[in-house]
């Protein structure tokens, strides 16, 4: 069967639950994965409040709607993160607290906690959402960078998460990082190395997302294949590269999404460089069941059209595997 088609809400946060529920079954999806900002899943209200989580459910099955997981990014990115006033802006005001560096870290960690426990509440498995890292902004290794010096930022990276790893497997709830630039993984090296860190943590794998590893050059077909276990989720999301003016390279050139100079941005699915052909068959390889959820991003498309027509571009792109083998007919029969 096909597997199931949701779209990432964390980028329609602006829009109400109530009214996009409706709008994402119109676009052609089968679920959400929803994001925990906006007013889509309040992980507090879940925990404390009788009847949230009924009605979170009540309204998705209103309009046929699946959830298979949910992404708490923002809250995640705060946990291993040097903090600075940008942090203020995407996390809750009680993480955010005083704004004491280490105090928005720990009370980070005890919110991604309490996200595993609220989606075993709402009945899922799977929490998407990054680390931040300690040791991102070392990335281009000048001054010169030791690996004692990488090696401590994986040591802060377990220290802070192992004990969230070791929460969501007492709710049988999986963390899926978002392999992506200023996590602690955000290449295919980087990834096992993090895996290695907490000491390959049944409950720590990967949210797929292959836009963030096709233009740093990375073999993004080859990271399935490298990880197959360690799959809980998948991201749909396109990007092209080498289509910009010239002036911007991969790092960004401090430009927003959208600018003509740039060396990559993000596109439409089906619109950029990315060979979701090959992803589909690398799938089918690993047995990866799960959905393929759409985060939509490009900065020149009407977002309700972007995301229709990428709903409908992965529908057709994702084949069902085969239940034969193709040259059965072949074979002889024995006497």
């Amino acid at each position: 069967m096909p597997r199931p088609l949701t779209l990432f809400t964390g980028q329609w946060a602006d829009l109400p639950l109530a009214e996009l529920a409706p709008l994402a079954r119109t676009m052609g999806f089968d679920g959400l994965e929803l994001a925990c900002w906006g007013d889509h899943f309040d992980v507090q209200r879940a925990l404390k409040e009788e009847g949230y989580v009924d009605g979170v459910r009540e309204l998705l099955a209103r309009h046929n709607l699946q959830i298979h997981a949910i992404g708490n990014h923002l809250v995640g990115q705060a946990v291993c993160d040097p903090i600075d006033e940008r942090h203020k802006s995407i996390v809750p005001a009680y993480v955010w607290g005083d704004g004491d560096p280490e105090g928005v870290r720990v009370r980070a960690a005890q919110e991604i906690i309490d996200t595993g426990k609220a989606a075993r509440k709402l009945g899922v498995n799977v929490v998407t959402g990054f680390t931040g890292s300690s040791i991102w902004h070392s990335l281009y290794a000048f001054p010169p960078t030791d690996q004692a010096y990488w090696e401590r930022g994986f040591a802060d990276f377990a220290r802070r998460f192992t004990p969230i790893l070791d929460a969501f497997a007492e709710v049988d709830v999986n963390f899926a990082l978002e392999v992506h630039p200023t996590e602690i993984a955000f290449d295919t090296a980087s990834a096992a190395r993090a895996l290695e860190a907490v000491g390959n943590h049944p409950r720590f794998g990967f949210n797929y997302d292959p836009s963030h590893l096709a233009y740093q050059g990375v073999d993004y077909v080859g990271f399935l294949r490298r990880f197959p276990e360690r799959i809980f989720h998948v991201h749909i999301k396109d990007v092209w590269w080498g289509h910009g003016g010239g002036e911007v390279g991969v790092f960004g050139g401090h430009t927003t999404f959208g600018d003509g100079r740039r060396y990559w941005d993000f596109r439409s699915v089906g619109r950029g460089d990315v060979k979701f052909e090959d992803i589909i068959v690398a799938l089918h390889d690993i047995g990866y069941s799960g959905p393929l959820s759409i985060e939509w991003e490009d900065a020149r498309m009407d977002r309700v059209a972007g995301a229709t027509e990428s709903a409908a571009y992965t529908r057709r792109l994702d084949f069902p595997p085969s239940d034969v083998v193709f040259d059965a007919a072949f074979a002889k029969e024995e006497a």
